[in-house]
């Protein structure tokens, strides 16, 4: 679709009319043709990228023992939390370089061969091309060579799809070109265009032309994974690729070509959203996990953090609210946090959460002011500020009184609460809590062995989606 279709809100149907119908590819195909030598090393730039998968080892560190631990699991998809979504451009390109060389010392301690993932937002939020520019010259420092760079944002189960190159959120039946919506008005990673291959012209500051970003469009995919593979060896080397993806079976064609010219020995590096890993390792779309299936750490109430300001957040957040009226509230002041009332507000709050833990599940959430900077830099500054004290908070209520389960919404809120607060080093993705969107982790080590921790990102769902899960983890 060109360029001129952008902002025009469009019936889904009236937008998928012409596209051919799709192929019947199952998960088991897949998994038929992957290696069990290979391995993908996901370097997510938050946590919420685990949210369609299940089973899989994810990192909060990538030091050695960490990294060999992950990889004697056995599983064919490792994550790594690099968190550099938060993270100024100089230190999340170093801490790109850091992961790159730890996994391939790693991989040849396990005799394996790794495939390198920059996982990001699905509304095209994040370090890019920074990222990956990053990870394909570090992959050429260490001998290999990614021949293609392929843009997979699309996330169908979270109303996210690409169709001829527009990428596109679809909220009841209505499709909007995501550089419509608010999300391409982030305060740091803003942008203009939907069409992906403009979006690559206008992120590469016209780099890379938005002429030579190929598109792998749903007729191609939708004529079978040779056709794919046919259409991906014709193009030049160190060529981007920005693919469709309507539904699950579109990723799984892709894979299938993947994994066979990975066969031929043409390396990809991928920068995709949250159900691809997925449909590259086989996965079949998991269950949602129910309540019989979770252990809990104790008798005490559960702890629901909320850091995102994205609308459907406070909407999430109004919604539980209102479904749980008698469940305790207590509010971080964002403006308290930074500037020199910050440690009295910690101490106070974190008294306060400790003590209704006692009587069941606390709410605790930032005031829904969105305090920017002057510039991107400044807002990233203050997110941080902010982040550190919703941290800070969790940490010493975990000390004071452990809870029985974590909920964190929001990306960064929920990288640094595992990472920092909950001091997570390993942990196993159990499954989704909703069908591809929110994610429970079982920590493998740290003060909250025990205490299941839920990943909920802050742009995904149904307004009572975050009511949804306290009602399963509390009954």
């Amino acid at each position: 679709m060109p360029a001129a279709n952008e902002g025009v809100h469009v019936d889904v149907e009236t937008l998928l009319a012409s596209v051919p119908a799709p192929v019947p590819v199952r998960a088991a195909d897949v998994r038929a043709e992957t290696d069990p030598a290979s391995v993908l090393v996901v370097l997510d730039d938050d946590p919420t990228g685990t949210q369609s998968v299940a089973g899989l080892p994810v990192l909060t560190r990538w030091d050695a023992p960490d990294l060999d631990w992950a990889f004697d699991t056995g599983a064919n998809a490792v994550y790594v939390l690099t968190n550099t979504r938060s993270l100024d451009p100089g230190t999340a390109a170093e801490r790109n370089r850091e992961v790159v060389a730890a996994a391939l010392a790693a991989a040849d301690r396990a005799g394996k061969r790794l495939t390198f993932v920059s996982r990001s937002d699905s509304t095209l939020r994040g370090h890019f091309p920074l990222e990956t520019d990053v990870l394909a010259a570090a992959i050429g420092e260490h001998g290999g060579r990614p021949a293609l760079t392929l843009l997979v944002p699309a996330f169908p189960d979270a109303g996210r799809i690409t169709v001829d190159a527009v990428h596109y959120w679809v909220v009841d039946g209505e499709a909007t070109p995501v550089g419509e919506t608010p999300f391409a008005q982030d305060a740091t990673f803003g942008f203009h265009a939907s069409d992906l291959r403009e979006w690559v012209e206008e992120k590469t500051g016209g780099r890379v032309p938005a002429a030579e970003v190929a598109a792998l469009t749903a007729g191609v995919i939708r004529s079978g994974p040779e056709a794919v593979a046919d259409f991906l060896r014709a193009l030049p080397e160190s060529s981007y690729v920005a693919v469709d993806v309507v539904d699950e079976t579109d990723m799984r064609v892709l894979a299938l070509a993947l994994h066979r010219l990975e066969r031929e020995g043409v390396q990809a590096l991928l920068r995709v959203g949250p159900p691809y890993v997925r449909a590259h390792i086989g996965q079949d779309i998991a269950e949602p996990v129910t309540r019989d299936r979770i252990d809990f750490a104790n008798e005490r109430g559960g702890l629901v953090v909320v850091g995102s300001h994205v609308p459907l957040t406070t909407a999430q957040l109004d919604a539980l609210r209102e479904a749980r009226p008698g469940t305790a509230t207590i509010e971080l002041e964002v403006r308290r946090l930074i500037d020199d009332r910050r440690e009295a507000h910690l101490a106070s709050q974190a008294a306060a959460v400790a003590k209704a833990l006692e009587d069941g599940t606390v709410i605790v959430h930032t005031t829904r002011e969105l305090v920017t900077g002057r510039d991107g830099d400044e807002s990233l500054a203050i997110a941080r500020q902010v982040s550190s004290g919703v941290v800070d908070l969790v940490a010493r209520v975990l000390a004071l009184a452990p809870p029985r389960f974590v909920i964190a919404k929001g990306g960064i809120t929920s990288s640094d609460t595992a990472s920092e607060a909950l001091r997570i080093r390993r942990a196993t993705v159990i499954g989704p809590m909703l069908p591809g969107l929110v994610s429970l982790w079982q920590p493998e080590d740290g003060p909250a062995r025990g205490i299941p921790f839920i990943v909920f990102a802050g742009n995904v769902g149904s307004t009572d989606s975050l009511a949804q899960v306290v009602d399963e983890l509390v009954g």
